[in-house]
């Protein structure tokens, strides 16, 4: 039988591991060695992942001289968690203040507007007379060109 490979997020996952459990700095050639030993993430690979991961701001990395330094620490992806928390936390907080100031508008909007026939029949009134009012505009523009002032203001 073949081996499946793993997929992108698995060696994401894997790297980070690394990374975690050694505590240490890395240079690529460094993690190209380790992470197929220890992990099983192709060499091919290691760079392209280990890239995704400073893209992401998961992992840090400094060019000292010539050479790039790769780390990540535990502590780091907790206050990370942490922070992205308690964004949620004050959005959450923020949707349910909108929630119940919108619920006190609509309570307030409903006060003196019960449905009676009155307000029916005045309702069905108010619309036909706007369908009306459009109807009236429309003739008016069609007969527009045969105003007296228009046609004194063409000559």
């Amino acid at each position: 039988s073949k081996k499946k490979g793993l997929s992108a997020e698995e060696k994401r996952a894997r790297m980070m591991e690394i990374f975690f459990e050694t505590k240490d700095v890395f240079q690529l050639k460094d993690m190209e060695k380790i992470a197929p030993k220890e992990k099983g993430i192709t060499a091919m690979s290691v760079k392209e992942v280990l890239q995704s991961l400073v893209d992401d701001g998961m992992v840090d990395c400094e060019r000292i001289g010539t050479s790039n330094y790769y780390w990540a620490f535990p502590s780091k992806a907790l206050h990370a968690r942490k922070r992205k928390l308690e964004v949620l936390e004050s959005q959450v907080s923020e949707g349910n203040q909108k929630h119940t100031n919108l619920q006190k508008s609509i309570e307030k909007a409903k006060i003196g507007r019960h449905e009676t026939e009155e307000r029916t029949m005045l309702a069905k009134e108010l619309s036909s007379l706007r369908d009306q009012r459009e109807q009236l505009k429309a003739e008016v523009e069609e007969y527009k060109e045969c105003d007296p002032q228009v046609v004194e203001e063409i000559r």
